[in-house]
């Protein structure tokens, strides 16, 4: 078993984009992390990649795989968490996916539009990209449901930690002003109520009337209502958590608009970039703020 002293991390959908970066910059501080990915083969090659990185020694970084939808392979990194290291002590939740079939080409282009000035270049989601419930199920099940089910799988190592963290990449289109049910934003904004069952009653009721064809109608977002709602649904559980382990650190961050795959190289910041404030708060002090959504590294609204 490892030293039982030296810090581990686990980053989740890792083998590339922002997972890849937290993972190098994390190693860089000395902390052993376990980046883990779907694909094997993605994810050895992955960290063959970082081992060529300055400052990072060799067993900084190891591989294990994971699909966050699967119960079994979820149960299969936490034995080995076990095994290896008998603790965690930091926990990014990394992994997601944007719910929609998207034409790359189509949003690049209306995103160049927009950044040349062309007041009247506005993007017509509705044109780039398309929703349908199979994507929608997948992408609430991804982004929120494999949170909650690897945070959980996972707690029992945090706890044996003298310093956890968990970290839960969230996103601004998560914030409840995208949200125009206002039932839904009721729920998720009452902090003091707010439960476990509560989110699942607004994500289920989502789920339902997109099924039906009344989404729009109900309330809910025009377009990207999938990835939307998954990651309001991850930020409010985020507060059910650090409310639950008070002795832990637990926030969510929006690492802000960064160039990567899911926006098909539209982001205007570096992966360098988006990794710093996640990264940050995987590293913050026993003293710091928990409960909190993040854009970058400043303290934000789960509302505005």
């Amino acid at each position: 078993m490892a030293e039982i002293t030296k810090k581990c991390a686990v980053v989740t959908g890792a083998n590339k984009g922002i997972g890849l970066e937290i993972c190098r910059q994390l190693a860089s501080e000395g902390i052993t992390v376990i980046l883990t990915a779907r694909d094997e083969q993605r994810g050895l090659e992955a960290v063959e990649n970082l081992k060529g990185s300055s400052g990072i020694s060799d067993d900084g970084v190891v591989f294990h795989q994971l699909d966050v939808t699967d119960l079994a392979s979820i149960d299969s990194l936490a034995e080995f968490i076990k095994s290896q290291f008998g603790k965690l002590d930091i926990l990014v939740n990394n992994a997601a996916i944007l719910g929609a079939i998207v034409d790359g080409d189509a949003w690049r282009a209306s995103n160049a539009a927009a950044a040349g000035g062309d007041g009247g270049a506005k993007i017509d989601w509705n044109e780039i990209m398309t929703e349908n419930y199979d994507l929608t199920e997948e992408c609430l099940q991804t982004n929120y449901y494999s949170t909650k089910r690897i945070t959980e799988a996972l707690l029992p190592l945090l706890k044996l930690s003298e310093s956890p963290r968990i970290v839960n990449v969230s996103s601004s289109m998560g914030k409840l002003k995208h949200i125009p049910n206002e039932w839904a934003k009721g729920i998720l904004n009452d902090a003091e109520n707010l439960t476990e069952e509560r989110i699942d009653e607004v994500v289920n009721a989502f789920l339902k009337d997109f099924k039906e064809g009344s989404a729009e109608a109900k309330g809910w977002p025009q377009y990207s209502a999938a990835y939307i709602v998954s990651k309001a649904a991850v930020s409010a559980y985020t507060r059910i958590l650090a409310k639950k382990y008070p002795s832990f650190r637990i926030n969510c961050v929006c690492p802000g608009y960064v160039n990567t795959d899911m926006n098909y190289g539209t982001g205007m910041l570096s992966v360098e970039e988006g990794a710093e404030s996640p990264v940050k708060l995987a590293l913050i002090p026993d003293d710091g703020p928990s409960g909190m959504f993040f854009f970058r590294k400043e303290v934000s609204s789960f509302e505005e």
